[in-house]
């Protein structure tokens, strides 16, 4: 703050350098919605465990269980990790079908408000704390030997609860479940079940527990000591539909529950239907919702396309359902993968690649940056045995000029992603700015770092102290993007530029409260097409 003299003397004051800087942000943060074995879901939980962050594939099994033959977006996210992805945010969805959680019901005896027993009281009905025939594997035990956690605190009313999940419940449904194994115990020592205590049952659950609930209202009646299995059991309930998916904005549920993530870059949707796809509906919601946050949308392409053919009178149809402005924002792979399947003997089965494909655009910003197409020999699919629909060059050249990204079998460098436009960058389209998708995600990437970067400047006085330091900020920031080799040009005058001042913000502007920032950068195109050209010297000797 300035300085008030007040003494004859030496004053010091600190004065700031107005440079805010403009963070770059993370590139290939990847959201997956489906269904998973367990974990917490769209509706059922509290609202700040959905989306969930995973870090690792170790992370996806902690959580959500691991792969399961019912579940594509399991199958789907291990490929992510395994092809080189980071991050992912996981929307697990869930449809009832005949009992969504599994209940234990605990004995109780009641108490006086002297901690003496006063009988048999209602019982305490202990339910799984999000739905699926997993929580059929919990089991409880309750013991005495507590300690008052305040002075004065009755111990009569105190009790320790130990939450297991076993390794194996009996239920023949559970027999193909990969983590049968694991055992997870949860301690919750000195609780009670008085209500409105800072250790009450149903607080300390709620807040500490990733395995149980309370169900309904405490009636301060103490459990009674000993161990209890579920007594109602759960299912796996009913297959996904178009419903669950859409959602509801408003209450953030289905795709919608992305609203309550702060950023993410890239979006999958495996294939969820018995026929192995997604429905129409679905992929256009998932569309709107990434043009509106400023991802990018990785498509499946359709089961149904099992030859060349398919792909070809089949790619305006997903360009119709994705809609021509929010077509910029995605990408449509083809063919399918064929890997292994660990639950089924491992033999040979047909897997979307929207996980792995994303993984290798995680993998490629890291080694190169965003700028940088996801495909050629060095985008290489990890895990995957063979393509579901080989094709050859001429096959291939039948596929780009429509927009359809090809995943091909190269001699010596395996299965690899070749291709990479957007569903903009159909040839007959003739939309140069946003064919394909390198220069797409760093269009989104400069848009995000930099609206988040000039946040600070909103109700600053608008006059040129201001537009110098947005000038200044912007331009240090495109300045480390241009050295990285983001951009195209020998020098920063050719690869970009910044404006803001009376030539962007005229006085009508600063009246209305507007301050305009012009920015110019000149983007890497992928070299789609590199062509040799030979010819043969007339037999001369130079000398």
């Amino acid at each position: 703050m300035a300085v008030i003299p007040t003494y004859p003397g030496v004053y010091v004051e600190e004065l700031s350098s107005g440079v805010r800087s403009v963070a770059a942000l993370p590139t290939s943060i990847t959201a997956f919605v489906g269904r998973a074995l367990r974990g917490p879901t769209d509706l059922y939980d509290v609202p700040d465990q959905v989306p969930a962050v995973t870090n690792s594939y170790a992370d996806y099994e902690r959580l959500f269980g691991g792969l399961w033959t019912e579940s594509a977006m399991s199958y789907a996210v291990r490929d992510f990790y395994r092809n080189g992805g980071g991050q992912a945010l996981i929307v697990r969805l869930y449809q009832a079908n005949a009992q969504s959680v599994a209940r234990i019901v605990l004995a109780t005896t009641g108490h006086d408000a002297g901690g003496a027993a006063t009988g048999p009281g209602a019982d305490l009905n202990l339910v799984s704390a999000n739905p699926g025939s997993w929580g059929n594997r919990l089991r409880v035990t309750i013991d005495d030997n507590t300690r008052p956690n305040e002075p004065g605190e009755a111990l009569e009313s105190l009790f320790n609860l130990k939450i297991e999940l076993v390794p194996d419940s009996g239920v023949a449904s559970l027999q193909q479940l990969p983590d049968l194994g694991t055992r997870v115990e949860e301690i919750h020592s000195n609780v009670s079940c008085v209500p409105g205590l800072p250790n009450s049952l149903d607080t300390v659950l709620l807040n500490r527990s990733k395995l149980m609930r309370v169900e309904g209202v405490l009636t301060s009646a103490k459990p009674d000591t000993g161990a209890a299995n579920v007594s109602v059991q759960a299912d796996d309930g009913a297959a996904l539909a178009s419903g669950n998916f859409t959602g509801s904005a408003a209450a953030r549920t289905g795709v919608h529950a992305l609203l309550k993530a702060d950023l993410f870059n890239m979006l999958c949707i495996p294939p969820y239907t018995a026929a192995g796809e997604v429905e129409d509906t679905v992929v256009t919601e998932a569309a709107t919702l990434c043009r509106g946050r400023r991802a990018f949308l990785i498509l499946d392409s359709p089961n149904a396309w099992d030859e060349i053919s398919d792909a070809v009178s089949g790619v305006n149809a997903i360009s119709a359902t994705v809609g021509t402005d929010n077509a910029r924002n995605a990408a449509v792979f083809f063919p399918r993968l064929r890997m292994p399947n660990p639950l089924r003997q491992n033999q040979l089965e047909s897997f979307a690649s929207c996980g792995a494909v994303a993984g290798v655009f995680a993998r490629t910003d890291v080694q190169r940056g965003v700028w940088k197409a996801p495909a050629g020999l060095d985008a290489g699919l990890t895990g995957v045995s063979a393509l579901t629909v080989p094709m050859t060059d001429s096959e291939n050249g039948q596929l780009n000029p429509l927009g359809v990204n090809c995943l091909r079998s190269m001699p010596g460098a395996g299965p690899l992603i070749w291709g990479s436009r957007t569903l903009r960058g159909a040839d007959r389209l003739a939309d140069t700015d946003w064919k394909y998708i390198p220069v797409r995600r760093l269009a989104l990437f400069l848009e995000e770092s930099i609206f988040r970067g000039t946040q600070w400047a909103v109700f600053e006085p608008n006059d040129e102290p201001l537009w110098s330091q947005l000038r200044m900020n912007i331009g240090a920031f495109l300045q480390t993007l241009f050295r990285q080799g983001a951009f195209q040009g020998s020098s920063p005058r050719e690869a970009y530029f910044v404006k803001c001042d009376r030539s962007t913000t005229t006085q009508t502007d600063v009246n209305n409260g507007i301050v305009n920032i012009v920015i110019g950068y000149a983007p890497l195109k992928p070299a789609e097409f590199v062509i040799l050209k030979f010819q043969q010297m007339a037999g001369q000797v130079q000398s």
